[in-house]
């Protein structure tokens, strides 16, 4: 994105930063956990289907990011 707009990888972190508040990394994984919370609620996908629905390669890693932006499990969250 950085080289899209001309800016020099730092410089666009740091605006993006600015005005999100949160690096490019953790908004997309922000937006990710936020899908999942979606697919979870609203759908019957498998918690497998979620993982690759919101880009994402394996269930386990998966399960271990949920938890921490979430604080519970996807089963734990579908379960509510």
């Amino acid at each position: 994105m950085a080289s899209v707009l001309n800016l020099s990888q730092y410089h666009f972190c740091r605006l993006f930063k600015q005005a999100t508040g949160f690096a490019p990394h953790q908004y997309l994984t922000q937006c990710r956990i936020d899908r999942a919370k979606h697919l979870l609620q609203f759908t019957q996908l498998t918690i497998t289907e979620i993982t690759f629905a919101v880009g994402l390669n394996n269930h386990s890693s998966f399960t271990r990011l949920f938890r921490r932006y979430a604080g519970m499990t996807p089963k734990e969250f579908r379960g509510l």
